[in-house]
């Protein structure tokens, strides 16, 4: 076993949100949003963290304070997509061989989670990684928001392979609330081949039917494996949420 060495982080941003307009340019203690995110990607000491802009006002934004922006495609269907194109641009060598994905509304993201996701790549059969922790609010259970990870974890086990990914309650828990869930955290570690292989591919059945992006890998024969964490990074998503952020990080 063995982890890759030289990875890079890479952050997707654009600025399209129903919810949150202009969401990563969002103030938060006086940075915008793309800017907490890379900081905490920066605390993280992987590797140099990139920042993939659909639009000139993020890259803008991420160049103020000194970080590194890679202007992409505006009409990249995903984060995905968008970050192949970035590392593209940035790394046109191959130098990196693993990039680990962090969404751009995740300005308080533990560092050590990020650090974790990347881990996981040791095990040099692992394409992917990801990460999940287990459901502890009952309605979430049932919740389609909710994703959940579909994966066998033993007494003392924290990191399982994925079997598939769904918004639906699995696997079966025969109407008891004890057996345990997994809610999926969308950050990834990829070795480099892996995300060219990846966005190589069509979008697949199960994919288009569950809208979830990973389960393209799945169809694919590709290994996705589910690091075990004990909590949930706050997605910022809405205005609720940007004041959540905002106190987080006033402490």
């Amino acid at each position: 076993m063995s982890l890759p060495t030289n990875p890079v982080v890479l952050i997707p941003a654009r600025m399209a949100s129903s919810r949150l307009p202009n969401k990563p340019l969002a103030d938060i203690c006086g940075l915008p949003m793309i800017a907490q995110c890379y900081n905490r990607a920066i605390e993280a000491k992987l590797g140099p963290v990139v920042i993939a802009c659909a639009e000139p006002e993020i890259a803008e934004a991420v160049e103020k304070i000194g970080g590194i922006a890679v202007l992409t495609d505006p009409n990249h269907p995903s984060g995905s997509d968008r970050i192949h194109e970035a590392l593209q641009i940035f790394d046109p060598t191959g130098k990196h061989d693993a990039i680990i994905n962090v969404q751009g509304d995740l300005p308080t993201v533990e560092p050590r989670l990020i650090r974790r996701t990347f881990e996981v790549l040791e095990d040099r059969d692992v394409d992917i990684a990801t990460l999940a922790v287990e459901i502890s609010e009952l309605d979430e259970r049932n919740n389609p928001n909710v994703v959940k990870a579909v994966a066998g974890f033993e007494e003392g086990q924290d990191v399982s392979r994925a079997l598939y990914f769904s918004r639906s309650t699995a696997p079966w828990d025969d109407g008891d609330n004890t057996k345990p869930l997994y809610h999926h955290i969308g950050m990834y570690a990829y070795r480099r081949t892996a995300l060219e292989r990846f966005v190589s591919l069509p979008a697949s059945p199960l994919e288009k039917r569950e809208r979830l992006e990973q389960l393209r890998a799945l169809e694919a024969g590709m290994r996705i494996d589910v690091a075990l964490v004990d909590t949930i990074p706050l997605g910022v998503d809405t205005p609720a949420d940007l004041e959540k952020a905002r106190k987080i990080l006033k402490r």
